[in-house]
């Protein structure tokens, strides 16, 4: 009986120390909290990209490789007279590793045989200039090539490119780390607190996007479609409180 008392005794202390311990934790995060206070700070600025580039390609179909290859070779000039008619310089223009490739032909229930039909000779073309209007103009005008029987085709848009995205992210981080300050001031006003120095900052991710863009990302957004666009910083903060 004596044993089972003293058990007992044993059980109903083991759960006051729990108690207690539970309670010194919160206490503990309390107090914490009321010593530092953590804000998130935000800063944008629109920019101009100063420099783009845009890759197209011409294409030939034939019934051999080298009819495919001689018809690009015919075109190619061509192509890169039109390209400098529109203001660019040779040193803009980039001739890029040609790919070919063959089609076969089908038989008559739907499946592919293993005779070639035609070859394609793909030549693709890149276009660089710190003008980015030019760039912008000659990829919504290329189709007039079409009129000279070329076979041009565009996978991608131009890319719009800033050069001077690694300062400006310094000076956006600085602004960003000002706001949380000044938020945090904010709002320890009505407790008549006062803010202390910075315990530790985190840097969160940019999100570079068109101008009149929502378009967020976990891992940070880099808009390469627009001329002008918005980069935003974010901070966050955590200060001391006095």
């Amino acid at each position: 009986m004596y044993e089972k008392f003293k058990d007992f005794q044993l059980a109903i202390l083991g759960v006051c120390l729990a108690i207690g311990l539970i309670f010194a934790a919160l206490i503990s995060t309390t107090n914490l909290s009321k010593d530092s206070i953590s804000v998130t700070g935000s800063a944008y600025e629109i920019v101009k990209s100063d420099s783009a580039n845009w890759t197209f390609s011409i294409k030939s179909r034939e019934t051999t490789k080298l009819q495919a290859y001689k018809k690009i070779k015919e075109q190619l000039p061509v192509v890169e007279q039109y390209i400098l008619s529109k203001g660019f310089t040779k040193d803009q223009i980039e001739i890029k590793l040609a790919n070919s490739y063959e089609t076969y032909k089908s038989n008559p229930n739907g499946s592919v045989s293993s005779l070639i039909d035609y070859y394609t000779y793909e030549q693709p073309i890149k276009i660089s200039s710190k003008d980015v209007e030019k760039i912008k103009e000659i990829a919504t005008s290329y189709q007039e090539l079409t009129e000279k029987g070329i076979n041009i085709s565009s996978y991608e848009e131009p890319q719009y490119h800033y050069s001077k995205l690694a300062d400006l992210k310094v000076k956006l981080l600085q602004q960003a780390t000002t706001d949380a300050r000044n938020r945090a001031k904010s709002m320890l006003k009505s407790n008549h607190n006062r803010l202390g120095k910075i315990r530790s900052a985190r840097m969160g991710v940019f999100q570079i996007t068109p101008v009149d863009s929502n378009d967020v990302s976990d891992s940070g957004y880099n808009d390469l479609s627009s001329i002008e666009k918005k980069v935003t910083a974010v901070a966050n903060v955590t200060f001391a409180i006095k």
